[in-house]
């Protein structure tokens, strides 16, 4: 027959023993709603300071600096159309320290336009949000004759050895909406390709270039200072910052469309948790209006995604794009 003190024995144990794993499991569940980013985080951008993906990129930091609980800084990587900055993304420790915010040039574009690339997006990174959206300006001189791309396609017949148009890096949208135009308005126009939009910027106000190509954001104050003229842009409807700026198709020429976008990406093999929590901080930030405001000032569309609506954009951009590398049969080397 069992004692009262052994039964009493038994029921501590007992107790002792439930007590044991609900504390354990009370352990886990706060070591993991306390999983958060511990040390200060840096985000790369594959641009030099001063454009709009760099002040975009800054803004952002600003934004969710708060909301992560730690400094955040921005590290220009500038170079080789994203893939400098592509590269140190790749090779970053995935610990929730290091992301990259970059055009789509860096996971959509590349893989289709460079033979040799030393990153796989698809493997090497993991999406996290989409940031913002916006379309290509295509700009020239104040004092060049063409006001309009049919003015501009008329000029250039007449001085083949002058239309030339100059982007920020071969093979990004910038170049292809160039090809693209050339295509479709059947001028032989010649790609120059620079390595930071300030220098692209400098040789259309110098003269070595009749055109530029970039982010319309790019084109804003050069233009608003009257130091060059948007003549078009590649969106779908015109932009609210410059209306009397028609797009491409709205002048004849439907087969040149091009919308950009931002997005930030992680090393692959960075906690899930971490990218969750820092989708979340962007997407917080951006529907903030003192943020959408500051974006929209530069001529970028706020958007925010969660990390598999990034990748089913990717994924869907590729498949666009895919073809209209092809026809435009460009191709470059890795480096």
């Amino acid at each position: 027959m069992e004692t009262v003190s052994g039964r009493n024995l038994r029921c501590a144990g007992l107790i002792a023993l439930v007590l044991s794993v609900a504390t354990a499991g009370v352990v886990d569940l706060d070591a993991h709603a306390q999983a958060t980013f511990t040390r200060p985080i840096r985000i790369l951008v594959p641009v030099a300071a001063g454009g709009t993906t760099d002040l975009s990129a800054r803004l952002l930091a600003d934004a969710i600096r708060e909301s992560i609980g730690q400094p955040v800084v921005v590290e220009n990587r500038p170079g080789a159309t994203g893939r400098i900055a592509a590269e140190a993304l790749k090779h970053a420790a995935p610990d929730g320290t290091t992301f990259l915010m970059a055009p789509l040039v860096v996971t959509v574009l590349a893989p289709l336009v460079f033979r040799e690339l030393n990153y796989d997006p698809a493997k090497d990174f993991a999406p996290v949000a989409q940031v913002a959206r916006y379309s290509f300006a295509f700009a020239v001189r104040p004092d060049h004759p063409a006001r309009t791309v049919p003015e501009f396609v008329e000029w250039a017949k007449a001085h083949p050895r002058e239309a030339r148009f100059g982007t920020a890096g071969a093979g990004g949208v910038p170049h292809l909406v160039g090809v693209m135009v050339g295509r479709a308005t059947g001028v032989d126009l010649l790609h120059v390709s620079y390595s930071s939009l300030a220098q692209v910027e400098s040789d259309l106000l110098g003269g070595q270039t009749a055109a530029a190509i970039s982010a319309f954001a790019d084109f804003l104050a050069l233009e608003g200072a009257g130091r060059l003229r948007i003549i078009a842009t590649s969106g779908t409807q015109r932009s609210p910052r410059l209306p009397g700026v028609p797009t491409f198709a709205e002048q004849g020429f439907p087969a040149v469309v091009a919308v950009g976008w931002n997005a930030v990406y992680a090393p692959a093999g960075t906690p899930k948790r971490l990218i969750d929590q820092l989708s979340v901080a962007i997407a917080g930030a951006l529907r903030t209006p003192a943020l959408r405001e500051k974006l929209m000032d530069l001529g970028l569309e706020p958007s925010g995604t969660t990390p598999e609506e990034l990748a089913a954009i990717i994924a869907a951009d590729t498949a666009h794009w895919a073809p209209i590398v092809r026809a435009a049969g460009f191709a470059a080397d890795g480096r």
